[in-house]
């Protein structure tokens, strides 16, 4: 395995990207990030993310799930669909779930529900769980270690906790999805990624969403993730290959299913 790249979050199925969606992946690969991991939102967007897996095969995996900020009243439906889907066999992690109070918390009990039944999909079909956590690491951690032992993993997606959630969310055999925050000055990552090991650590972009510096408040794209491995390898005091080749080790071992192939 050499030292490519792997985004393990990015939506650049969104219509952010209707434009130069070709040229992005492009891009991407270009700057030797060759695995884009794309999570799903909601029914609305499973037609968009698809449609993207087909169109680069080589580069491009999706994943199915219920975002936390589209569960409303209708949260069955919605999971019924995302249950259907994974019928299919075509997807390659649960995500992404979770629970979000930030935009509200009138729905808190419904995202408890559909956090635990996406757990359930994530340990029947062997797939690992990819986690937004926003203002709820203790709502979610509660959930979660209600399932220890069972064999789940997955990624804490855009991890926003301080070393000691950290820890406890390592301990439990997940990975810190790290992204464009890192960048930022006086960035509150920066003590979490210099304390946790880097075999507990993997690149994302959240793109168009949360670019690194130099691109902060524009939109985000898989290419710049190698802006994040090089101020990670700042950080861990090691070089830029090194954490290419640890961090794309840690996610091809969370997404154990993706093609023979493409992981070596």
């Amino acid at each position: 395995m050499d030292d490519f790249l792997v985004d393990t979050h990015t939506h650049l199925y969104l219509q952010e990207f209707d434009t130069d969606r070709e040229a992005a992946v492009g891009r991407a690969v270009e700057s030797n990030v060759r695995v884009m991991m794309l999570p799903n939102i909601d029914s609305k967007s499973i037609p968009a993310m698809n449609a993207m897996a087909q169109s680069f095969p080589r580069n491009c995996f999706p994943l199915m799930g219920l975002h936390p900020t589209s569960v409303r009243e209708d949260f069955q439906e919605e999971l019924s669909l995302v249950k259907e889907e994974l019928k299919t066999g075509k997807y390659y992690g649960i995500g992404e779930t979770g629970i979000d109070l930030y935009w509200e918390t009138k729905y808190l009990n419904q995202q408890q529900v559909a956090f635990e039944e996406q757990i359930k999909l994530a340990l029947e079909y062997s797939l690992p769980l990819i986690i937004h956590a926003r203002d709820s690491f203790n709502e979610i951690l509660e959930i979660v270690e209600g399932f220890r032992n069972q064999g789940l993993k997955g990624i804490f997606h855009a991890f926003s906790g301080d070393p000691g959630i950290a820890g406890r969310v390592t301990g439990m055999g997940f990975k810190l999805g790290i992204g464009g925050v890192v960048t930022f000055k006086k960035s509150f990552l920066a003590e979490v990624v210099r304390e946790t090991d880097i075999e507990h650590i993997v690149l994302e972009t959240d793109s168009p969403y949360l670019a690194p510096v130099p691109y902060r408040g524009k939109r985000n794209e898989s290419s710049y993730i190698r802006l994040i491995a090089e101020v990670v390898a700042s950080l861990k005091g090691t070089g830029y290959e090194e954490v290419a080749f640890k961090t794309t080790k840690n996610a091809l071992s969370i997404f154990n299913k993706l093609p023979d192939d493409i992981k070596s």
